[in-house]
């Protein structure tokens, strides 16, 4: 299973959706199985594909086209900062995952979401589409508001002096103070991303956000941990048992996804299976890439 990474060949295209265009970078291993292609969706929403990037090696250690893409709003697709907020709902990206999909004519396919990327795959996943055949939910809760008892749990537990800078910012509303930046850098190392600096994949998602956040600043709010966004009353929960397909839900020990957000996913889609990283944080395909791999592509062996 575990062959050469320097092997898989790459192609860059870009698909029509509504009024604009979806970006997308196909992995192609060096010897394909014939198994069904693994799309690979990134968080945000509007992080762009950058911080998932290291997820093509499963390309070569599965033997599949994995499929990396930036959604709509966001990256290489086309930015749409004038849009009304009504326009960034779950529908669109589920709308432009199957209108990506049918345009490169896959019509069987795995789904991995990391994030909100897990969100949207079990809002595509609900819908019971006739070719999916997986589902890897990363690093995601199943509600909204699971989420934000989560994250102020593990802000309640940063230093005191974090805490306080989070706390008399957000109510002056002094967001883009450098103290209240270097208060979320605090819980982002702790709960985001464990490796110090951030990775430069991380960094480049975070910076091409930061120039146009529309998208993340609309759905989610300014940072992970302050969700004002019009996703802040998200939730899946009900539809859950509605997913009829193999089903890997996997977090990290120290993760902002705390195990309250997405044990409902275990408990409520038929035969999920469930892998928590010792040791990680949000972003375990960063902090521990050949481990998370190896998890993902041992789940996906067995599957066509």
């Amino acid at each position: 299973m575990h062959r050469s990474t320097h092997r898989s060949t790459q192609r860059e295209i870009t698909v029509p959706f509504r009024d604009g265009f979806t970006w997308a970078r196909l992995t192609e291993p060096a010897e394909p199985t014939g198994a069904a292609p693994l799309f690979v969706l990134h968080g945000g929403p509007g992080m762009a594909h950058n911080y998932i990037s290291n997820l093509d090696a499963l390309a070569e250690l599965t033997g599949r086209t994995v499929v990396h893409y930036d959604q709509i709003g966001c990256g290489k697709s086309s930015h749409h900062p004038d849009a009304p907020a009504s326009q960034w709902v779950p529908q669109l990206f589920v709308d432009e995952f199957h209108n990506l999909r049918e345009a490169l004519g896959f019509d069987e396919y795995h789904v991995l979401g990391q994030s909100w990327g897990g969100m949207l795959g079990a809002e595509i996943a609900v819908r019971q589409p006739a070719g999916l055949r997986s589902l890897e939910i990363c690093n995601s809760p199943a509600s909204m508001a699971l989420w934000l008892a989560g994250a102020a749990r593990l802000r309640a537990e940063l230093p005191e002096d974090a805490r306080d800078a989070l706390d008399r910012h957000e109510a002056a509303g002094t967001l883009d103070d450098p103290e209240y930046a270097e208060a979320t850098r605090v819980f982002y190392e702790r709960h985001v991303c464990r490796v110090t600096p951030m990775p430069q994949d991380f960094v480049d998602s975070e910076q091409q956000m930061l120039a146009d956040p529309t998208v993340y600043f609309t759905m989610n709010g300014p940072n992970e941990f302050h969700v004002v966004g019009t996703g802040r009353d998200w939730t899946i929960i009900d539809r859950l048992p509605q997913v009829a397909v193999p089903t890997l839900v996997v977090a990290g020990e120290f993760d902002e996804a705390t195990p309250e957000t997405w044990e409902p996913f275990v408990a409520h889609i038929p035969g999920a299976r469930s892998h928590v990283f010792a040791g990680a944080s949000h972003c375990t395909h960063l902090e521990m890439p050949d481990a998370f791999r190896t998890v993902i592509a041992d789940f996906l062996a067995p599957l066509p």
